[in-house]
């Protein structure tokens, strides 16, 4: 951890997620300590980034994972970044959740191209009952094919997260899109505190949590600590990391947001390595405006998951071949282990 400590800035109060009383986990973060990581001279960012990486995951390999948007649009939410709002202009048309055997062919073809991890989006604020016994079937079928399964499906009750768990789940998506303090300019039909407690009801459940965040939607340096603060600090922090580049879409109301400045992005790549050492940290959405280049810092950053695939959700991606080629250049391997289980659970 950083040695260089405001000693009068708050700190970053941990997430408990099992809901019992503890004490704050050692080592916790504090936002001007993030700060701190953040602001370093970039060569010593990323050496210090690079070696926390290396002593993590020596192999240096990368985790190829694909996102499909099994049930599209529609969705009653009002996050100012999403496409799939019912109330954005977005010519985004709803469709109804897929079937087994469409979401199978998708996963079979996502397999082959070399993907270890196939994760499921449906746009809805909190699925039902009806809704999860359907989800929970094409999570039996995907885990079939001997993939390691991921859903993300809005607010998750207890019991829908153990029900998920018993179809064979391995990681549960829910981001916490940005700091508490600027959550309120992006989203207003759901609170902070709406996202931890889905957050508590999947690690309840014995689910591993893939938890990150979204950057370039006008939030403030501080901002980003925040968030980062905010990760670092769960107890235990995300398996799985994905940090998005905003997809700036026409119809939302961040479609004319500035562009975050590319090493300010990778700068959070490189904090989110130091800050949540052995989790995979994913370079996510908005690659595909980004270039070689910035990816490649992004890798030595730490950054060690990428979506694979033409397409998130509904939003473009570099295609399989692109990033084929891009890993092939830089000497990178895909990770090839057992997908039969999710990783070991993190220590707190």
């Amino acid at each position: 951890m950083s040695s260089v400590v405001s000693p009068s800035a708050p700190a970053v109060q941990p997430v408990t997620l099992h809901r019992a009383p503890a004490p704050e986990p050692l080592g916790a973060w504090r936002v001007s300590e993030v700060q701190a990581l953040l602001d370093l001279p970039f060569n010593e960012l990323m050496h210090r980034a690079q070696t926390v990486h290396r002593e993590n995951f020596p192999d240096g390999d990368i985790e190829l994972a694909t996102l499909l948007s099994v049930k599209t649009g529609g969705c009653p939410e009002n996050c100012g970044y999403c496409p799939q709002a019912a109330q954005y202009d977005t010519g985004v048309t709803a469709q109804k959740l897929m079937e087994v055997d469409e979401v199978v062919q998708a996963a079979q073809a996502a397999k082959d191209a070399g993907a270890t991890r196939f994760c499921m989006g449906a746009a809805w604020r909190a699925p039902k009952d009806r809704d999860v016994e359907k989800v929970a079937k094409l999570v039996e079928a995907v885990k079939g094919l001997g993939l390691q399964t991921c859903a993300t499906l809005g607010m998750l009750e207890p019991h829908h997260a153990a029900q998920l768990k018993s179809a064979g789940l391995d990681y549960y998506n829910h981001n916490l899109d940005t700091s508490s303090e600027y959550y309120g300019q992006v989203v207003d039909t759901r609170t902070y505190q709406d996202r931890l407690d889905t957050l508590a009801s999947v690690r309840k459940a014995g689910i591993s949590v893939c938890c990150g965040g979204i950057v370039g939607m006008g939030e403030s340096p501080v901002d980003r600590a925040g968030l980062i603060a905010q990760l670092a600090n769960l107890n235990p922090y995300p398996e799985s990391v994905p940090i998005n580049s905003l997809v700036r879409v026409p119809g939302t109301p961040l479609a004319d947001a500035p562009p975050i400045d590319p090493l300010d992005f990778v700068r959070v790549i490189a904090v989110s390595r130091i800050t949540m050492p052995k989790a995979r940290v994913r370079l996510s959405a908005g690659r595909q405006q980004m270039g070689e280049a910035v990816q490649a810092l992004c890798f030595l950053a730490g950054a060690n998951s990428i979506f694979y695939g033409d397409k998130l959700l509904i939003t473009g991606n570099p295609d399989a071949d692109a990033d084929v080629s891009l890993l092939k250049k830089l000497g990178l391997k895909a990770r090839a282990v057992s997908t039969t289980q999710a990783d070991a659970a993190l220590p707190s």
